[in-house]
């Protein structure tokens, strides 16, 4: 299922908030409560966490965009799967040989 992230209701007297920086980027995997993205209004930086679990699959606005209350600002789909990582973390070395060679 796709879940819209969207602006939280800013206060009334805040009528526009600037997204900062962005912690996930398209295909990775978030969970749920999870700070997705840094808001900044005149007054305060807000963390706006995720509302679902599951892979981001759109950021819809940019760093530095203007953005208004409840703009839906990207997309996690709650049943996709992360990509996959060109390094296994559970990979080991087995031997001196499977080490890469520096050079000093």
């Amino acid at each position: 299922m796709r879940v819209e992230v969207k602006v939280p209701q800013l206060p009334e007297s805040v009528a526009e908030a600037t997204l900062v920086s962005w912690h996930k980027q398209p295909g990775e995997a978030v969970r749920r409560d999870e700070n997705l993205i840094d808001v900044e209004t005149d007054k305060v930086v807000l963390e706006l966490p995720a509302p679902a679990a599951g892979v981001l699959v759109e950021i819809v606005v940019p760093n530095g965009a203007t953005v208004h209350s409840l703009d839906v600002i990207a997309v996690i789909d709650t049943e996709a799967k992360a990509a996959e990582s060109e390094v296994d973390p559970t990979a080991t070395i087995d031997s001196i040989a499977e080490l890469p060679a520096f050079i000093g």
